[in-house]
């Protein structure tokens, strides 16, 4: 009984370690996940500017501008603070993505009337203290932050359209590189709701003028799609936005400024409708940014619940990046046993013995091998 606790313990033990380290590694992916590198300026392999991001670029970074040329980040001088793409072409929408995304809509949207045919969008905002110089009086507000108004704008745009919204209010502070471990919680807590899109709500760190735009002859803030590319649903969450952008610039041309596709996984990892939307900026009047949630409200709308889209299928796609999600839990378990049992027998056939054997114990026969 005790060696066979020392074994569990043991076992217990190589796990957390392994826990550990591959922790280590989520939190330098994470540690880009934060504006306080200051401003970069992406150029084009001819030293033309693209565009300015709040926050560091990295190599393999991709970019699809207003116009949708794609470009792909190759070198970055961090002295410089700037970063040069090569151009890819046009972007198109990633067609086995959407291809498999469409086929789930079609499908769910047979039985639709099985369905309750409830629409649902939830919200969080990851930098809790995100805040609009011009009328907020400051960049970051520890208390009562201008992104908290923007994120009301867009939930009461989104139930004029008879759309129920969830947003958290939950605050994430202090804004580091933490920030979206601690907002990860939230983010699968809201994912328990069965929302048809989970929606983290910030503004950019840049000049105003980047963010300055004119739809329907209204001065407003014009919103930049932000997707991690470090995640097993990147193709998912890229296509999601790609949908965004075409259907407002069809509608309202100028209204999507870009789409930035970064290092880390900005909890996207977790959901293939999440996306990360910018409101304009710190420098930009915070009425301007309120003023694009109606639009993007629209948007959303069409690209969730109109003709492009099925909200059933949203949701089948949904159950299908969570059983991801899943999948790599396990799949780290299973690692975890096999470094245990190497570490212990030392040698792959006394290892995968002892996996037999453990896997045996843990069934009750039903599979592995049990000792003679």
């Amino acid at each position: 009984m005790m060696a066979r606790l020392m074994r569990l313990t043991a076992a217990a033990l190589a796990a957390l370690a392994l826990m550990l380290a591959l922790g280590a590694v989520a939190s330098a992916e994470l540690a880009g996940e934060t504006d306080g590198d200051g401003v970069y300026t992406l150029l084009d392999q001819n030293g033309e500017t693209l565009t300015l991001r709040g926050g560091r670029i990295y190599e393999g970074d991709e970019y699809i501008a207003g116009d949708d040329g794609w470009y792909r980040v190759v070198s970055v001088d961090d002295a410089a603070r700037t970063a040069t793409a090569e151009y890819l072409g046009r972007a198109t929408l990633d067609q086995a993505a959407f291809a498999a995304f469409a086929a789930a809509r079609a499908e769910e949207s047979k039985s639709d009337s099985d369905g309750d045919g409830k629409k649902l969008i939830a919200m969080y905002s990851t930098h809790s203290d995100e805040s609009y110089v011009p009328d907020d009086g400051t960049s970051s507000k520890w208390e009562g932050a201008g992104i908290y108004d923007v994120g009301d704008s867009l939930k009461s745009a989104l139930e004029e359209r008879g759309i129920d919204v969830i947003y958290s209010k939950e605050t994430f502070l202090p804004h580091d590189a933490d920030a979206y471990s601690r907002s990860r919680r939230t983010a699968e807590e809201l994912l328990k709701e069965n929302p048809d899109a989970l929606l983290d709500i910030h503004r950019d760190a840049v000049p105003a003028e980047q963010y300055e735009t004119e739809v329907d002859g209204e001065d407003i803030s014009k919103v930049r799609l932000f997707v991690g590319r470090s995640n097993q649903n990147a193709a998912e969450n890229k296509a999601f936005a790609q949908q965004i952008k075409a259907e407002a610039d069809k509608e309202y041309p100028g209204l999507i400024k870009d789409i930035f596709i970064g290092k880390g996984n900005y909890n996207q990892d977790i959901y293939p409708n999440a996306l990360l939307l910018e409101f304009g900026t710190h420098e930009i009047e915070k009425e301007k940014a309120q003023e694009a949630t109606g639009y993007i409200a629209e948007v959303l709308d069409n690209v969730l619940y109109g003709e492009a889209a099925s909200a059933e299928g949203a949701r089948s796609a949904r159950s299908g990046g969570v059983a991801k999600g899943v999948g790599w839990v396990v799949g780290l378990a299973i690692i975890a046993a096999i470094v245990y049992a190497l570490v212990a027998t030392g040698s792959l056939k006394g290892a995968w013995e002892k996996i037999g054997r453990g896997a045996s114990e843990v069934t009750g026969g039903m599979f592995g091998k049990k000792d003679k």
